[in-house]
């Protein structure tokens, strides 16, 4: 791919190569550098990339993206923002593979690993269809497993596994999408059919110092989707809703929510109640016990309802999601 490809819509600020020489391969990891590469070097926190840009030239690189000014000997692309760059430089290499298959984005403190299950499981069970799923517990393209060491993989490495789920006839994607991935431009680019809010607690202050700043990122995904599913019940709601750009559909327990629950019924081996909805009134049943999967299997029923599958024209019996970690 030529290099003009690969920075269409990036935002350069100066270039010293030309813009049609041909790139073969894009990495952020000077280990992993390949003659003719093209280098992305990202300042991050545990180190600095752009330190490693003589070892990556040295190594064979043909040209450098940094957001940093470079001595006119280095081949390099300098940019307004390295991760961002990096982003939109994965999506152009990997053709944009969101393009062709609904990506659904499920944000929150808590509950995003069994909301994202959940979906795959009523998508897979709906539609028939083969499911990619991102998240916590690791990656899936369908039934098989693919090692994730990030709930939400760098942009890069994001794009390809996105790629690899297109190429092998997913229908859909399912992830879950942390705070860090919204303010570290990871997801940057990325366009959700559907964003679900489940809920905000108190995490990860070191990084966002507030939870109005912590609320205010994860408030993000709703600037970036055409439908949105939310917990109405959670005290954040109103911040996260402000400034939506999308349509919303709002989920609650306690009442006022367009699909809501009622009939609660907790039990020592699962959670049982009536979802209701538009007049539907559909009786759900989990084999996980607690509150908490209530709301959980209404962000999972609201995002399906939101890219149009009426599940709720059936009773839902859901099987019991293999082990995961929190969230």
């Amino acid at each position: 791919m030529k290099l003009k490809q690969l920075l269409n819509h990036v935002d350069v600020i100066k270039t010293n190569v030309s813009m049609d020489m041909e790139i073969p391969a894009v990495v952020y990891d000077s280990r992993k550098v390949t003659a003719g590469c093209l280098f992305v070097a990202i300042n991050g926190f545990a180190t600095d990339g752009n330190k490693y840009i003589p070892m990556a030239l040295e190594k064979g690189a043909a040209v450098v993206v940094t957001a940093q000014p470079q001595p006119e000997s280095v081949p390099y692309v300098q940019v307004a923002s390295d991760r961002l760059a990096l982003a939109q430089i994965g999506g152009n290499f990997f053709d944009h593979p969101v393009d062709s298959m609904p990506l659904v984005g499920i944000t929150g403190t808590n509950g995003k690993t069994s909301s994202t299950l959940l979906l795959k499981h009523i998508l897979e069970q709906v539609r028939g269809a083969k499911v990619g799923l991102v998240g916590t517990m690791g990656n899936m393209i369908g039934d098989l497993p693919v090692p994730g060491d990030r709930t939400t993989p760098e942009s890069f490495d994001l794009q390809e596994l996105l790629a690899r789920m297109r190429d092998a006839g997913c229908g859909y994607v399912v992830m879950e999408v942390s705070s860090h991935a919204i303010a570290l431009d990871r997801v940057a680019g990325l366009r959700y059919a559907v964003a679900a809010f489940t809920n905000l607690t108190e995490d990860h202050l070191d990084f966002h110092k507030t939870m109005e700043s912590y609320c205010d990122t994860k408030a993000e995904l709703f600037r970036r989707c055409q439908k949105a599913v939310c917990n109405c019940d959670d005290e954040w709601f109103d911040r996260i809703a402000e400034n939506a750009a999308c349509d919303m559909l709002t989920t609650s327990v306690k009442g006022g929510g367009r699909l809501q629950a009622e009939d609660l019924e907790l039990h020592a081996d699962g959670v049982s109640f009536t979802a209701v909805y538009g007049g539907q009134r559909i009786p759900v049943g989990l084999p996980i016990p607690g509150k908490f999967s209530v709301y959980n299997a209404l962000t999972a029923l609201g995002c399906a309802i939101e890219l149009g599958i009426y599940c709720l024209m059936q009773p839902l019996r859901c099987k019991r999601p293999k082990a995961s970690r929190a969230g």
